[in-house]
């Protein structure tokens, strides 16, 4: 191994660079994980959250292969096929303590790994290695792992919806979040599901994936939604997109004792007016969001993977190696016809 390793250097969401910098050193508890495969995330390309911060290395969808480990590391080994979780739990404080621990403070910051995912190596401190990587099934490959950590993202949220088997089901954004959401649906035993997109590609992949319908997000969006579903609001309704027109549409479409999911953030300084009588009384609607995914849900995912239940290797339609990373990042933040980028970083 070298001392020296690539990386993508992103400094905006049109100037992403290919540069060098050190091999991370390794303390103990650590272990250096060599990266086969980096999975683009929409909140890669999301400028206003990484404007202050840049330059730096992203990427946090990773899945590879242990190089190294460091003094006191017992449960992992070299060539162990691994996924990690870039944030995990504190697992002591009162939110961990209530089963939120995405509301970790912890998991909502104190924790990464150095210097992110769009690398060739990796260093993962030692709370990550202690609770937040997790072994490659044999019959998972490196990049359907990348999307253990999304759809541990989506096992949380649908988990929030109480999402009974043949509740109906409208999910609003059909990016890789949406169809995750869509095709988790399916397998959970949903009752009719319904997509919506601006883009027909989108939709395609949607119905694809297991939407029984799809409805194209325009003016008509709300009246379109409720006729897809035979004329009836929906129980559950999953905001994969932070448009205000769309967000204030999904308070349309959600039926009486239904819950709405706001997956996805907005824009920086976005609010929501709106009548609490005209949505909230009389109806019992609960308004829910989650962040991130925990480490049980992380679990889940990828006995998910392996068991085939979520075609995750199905929504892969673009591969770059690290010198390509622009490309990727153009495909992602432009949106067009690509659903899943992967960077793969030593190819």
């Amino acid at each position: 191994m070298t001392d020296e390793m690539r990386v993508a250097m992103y400094y905006g969401n049109d100037d992403v660079r290919l540069e060098t910098m050190p091999v991370p050193e390794l303390g103990p508890g650590e272990v250096l994980m060599k990266i086969e495969a980096s999975g683009i995330c929409g909140s890669d390309v999301m400028e206003w959250y990484r404007r202050d911060k840049v330059p730096l290395v992203l990427g946090h969808e990773v899945a590879g292969t242990i190089v190294k480990v460091g003094q006191d590391v017992e449960k992992y080994k070299i060539g162990d096929r691994i996924v990690a979780a870039h944030h995990v739990p504190c697992n002591t404080c009162e939110y961990c303590h209530h089963g939120h621990h995405t509301a970790c403070s912890s998991l909502q910051g104190g924790t990464d790994f150095h210097p992110g995912g769009f690398a060739e190596f990796v260093r993962l401190p030692d709370i990550n290695v202690d609770r937040g990587v997790f072994k490659i099934p044999d019959e998972v490959s490196f990049e359907e792992a990348t999307f253990a950590e999304p759809l541990a993202c989506v096992i949380r949220g649908q988990n929030k919806l109480n999402m009974a088997t043949g509740k109906s089901v409208i999910v609003i954004g059909a990016g890789i979040s949406g169809l995750l959401h869509v095709s988790l649906a399916r397998a959970r035993g949903a009752g009719t599901i319904i997509a919506a997109d601006i883009s027909e590609y989108r939709l395609d992949q949607a119905l694809r994936l297991g939407a029984d319908d799809a409805v194209i997000s325009d003016e008509n969006l709300v009246s379109d939604l409720i006729e897809a579903n035979d004329g009836k609001k929906a129980q559950c309704v999953i905001v994969c997109t932070g448009a205000m027109p769309v967000i204030k549409a999904s308070l349309e479409v959600v039926d009486k004792g239904g819950t709405i999911l706001f997956f996805a953030p907005t824009g920086q300084d976005e609010t929501l007016p709106f009548s609490i009588n005209d949505v909230f009384w009389k109806k019992e609607v609960t308004l829910t969001t989650t962040y991130a995914g925990a480490p049980a849900d992380h679990t889940a995912a990828l006995e998910l993977i392996r068991a085939g239940s979520v075609p995750v290797a199905d929504m892969i339609t673009h591969r770059f190696g690290l010198a390509d990373s622009q490309e990727g990042f153009n495909l992602v933040a432009k949106g067009g016809d690509s659903v899943k980028v992967i960077i793969m970083p030593n190819e």
